[in-house]
């Protein structure tokens, strides 16, 4: 049952790292583009400092959810962590990284799922009909 809710997790921290990304982009070229079109040297060194450094930032929030996203997915053991403490942060990210931040944590302080990260696996149904592990 938690399986799918894994795959769910990793699917939706990936598309948040990739919209990230694409936010960084977007503000850089924003941001420095409104410098070159003033055609003003001084202007187009501060917008285009500025937009790179928004955009570095935006990068820097946005690969470990790629990162950790893909980690959930392999079921690394260490991406539980990475994801528990980037779910942390998103709870300030109002509406929508709230959402994201309550299901992270519902999802990875789960039983079922501790074990899947822990080595331990799902419970495994034996040929008696019982369920061990």
């Amino acid at each position: 049952m938690m399986r799918k809710h894994v795959t769910v997790l990793g699917a939706l921290y990936i598309a948040l790292g990739i919209l990230g990304l694409i936010a960084a982009l977007v503000v850089f070229a924003a941001v420095a583009g409104g410098g070159w079109i003033s055609g003003d040297r001084s202007v187009i060194a501060i917008t285009s400092t500025v937009g790179a450094i928004i955009s570095a930032i935006l990068i820097f929030l946005s690969v470990p959810s790629i990162i950790g996203g893909a980690a959930l997915l392999k079921y690394a053991p260490w991406a539980r962590m990475l994801v528990l403490i980037l779910g942390v942060l998103n709870l300030l990210n109002i509406p929508f990284g709230t959402a994201l931040a309550v299901y992270t944590m519902w999802v990875l302080l789960h039983d079922e799922t501790t074990r899947l990260f822990s080595g331990g696996g799902a419970p495994v149904i034996s040929p008696v009909g019982g369920a061990t592990g």
